[in-house]
């Protein structure tokens, strides 16, 4: 199966880093294809989503960079869609977690029932309305809002998801709205979950609940900060207590390979907090391994990538 190989590279759903700064996960693309990612999956590259303009200023209450956000999540879904009706298997470079909108408005045309999610992040993402008198950035509340708790202002007219329909691979122990998803519905695996039973264990009761549920279509999404910071600091938010690369390549591999997987995509990296670009050069061998784990790609299956690291490395 063809990786077609998609730019998201919107900063939307941010907070500037420091004052007349704008986040830097816009660059993420670019830098993963700096170190060969296109050429080493093999890819079709399909091009890319040209954001609006970020904006760093907020009125203290509502999303930033709203009714940006809705237009670009509308415009990703619109090529999304037409990679989705190939058989190939879309790879979308974020960008922040605001693109997880668009996929899921993308794998949700025509689909009945709606699609399933694969949730795979360090934090929960699960601000909304409902839970916080103040709206801040788009990547702390996109799960909640494919959920249907967004912002009135992003114009959707139903949920993008079933909260029962979600699993949750990842989030720390320790974060505060694990019991309210929880509540919802959506089966969660948390970090610590993954660290003590192991990434077959954990993924296996994750897609036993999906195919309980009745999913056909599933998109998955990955931030990257669900990796340990020892491993990879160059995001947002770091937490530490997350995976390790080999944990990562296992979930990569394993979630991508499942029939009702649709598509992929990775959020958050921040070249700027990468400047020598080694980050960078690891996240791309995990990308490569993984997918080569699913059957994605130019690699075979890769089992242990301690090997490619060192190999990447002194490329």
């Amino acid at each position: 199966m063809s990786v077609f190989l998609l730019d998201a590279p919107t900063n939307l759903g941010l907070r500037p880093p420091e004052p007349d700064a704008v986040p830097g996960c816009y660059k993420a693309p670019g830098a993963l294809r700096d170190h060969g990612l296109l050429e080493r999956l093999g890819a079709v590259d399909a091009g890319v989503v040209v954001p609006p303009r970020y904006h760093g200023s907020w009125d203290g209450r509502t999303t930033r960079n709203l009714g940006a956000i809705a237009d670009y999540s509308r415009r990703l879904a619109g090529r999304l869609s037409a990679l989705l009706a190939t058989e190939g298997f879309p790879l979308v470079l974020g960008g922040d977690c605001s693109i997880l909108i668009g996929s899921l408005l993308a794998v949700g045309e025509g689909s009945e029932p709606r699609p399933g999610l694969v949730f795979v992040d360090g934090h929960s993402d699960f601000r909304h309305p409902g839970n916080t008198d103040v709206l801040q950035a788009a990547a702390g509340e996109d799960l909640a809002m494919a959920c249907g708790l967004a912002d009135p202002g992003l114009g959707l007219d139903r949920p993008l998801v079933d909260p029962a329909d979600v699993v949750v691979l990842g989030v720390r122990d320790d974060d505060e709205h694990l019991a309210e998803i929880a509540d919802l519905g959506m089966h969660v695996e948390t970090c610590g979950n993954i660290l003590r039973d192991g990434v077959e264990r954990c993924t296996a009761r994750a897609l036993e609940h999906l195919e309980t549920r009745g999913v056909r279509d599933a998109w998955i999404h990955i931030d990257v900060d669900v990796l340990d910071p020892e491993v990879l600091p160059a995001v947002d938010s770091p937490a530490p207590g997350g995976l390790d690369q080999q944990h990562f390549v296992d979930l990569l591999a394993t979630l991508c390979s499942v029939p009702v997987a649709r598509g992929l995509e990775i959020t958050v990296f921040d070249p700027d907090l990468d400047p020598t670009g080694e980050h960078a050069a690891d996240l791309v061998e995990m990308l490569v391994a993984g997918l080569a784990g699913a059957g994605l790609g130019r690699g075979g299956k890769v089992s242990d990538v301690s090997d490619r690291f060192v190999a990447g490395r002194a490329r």
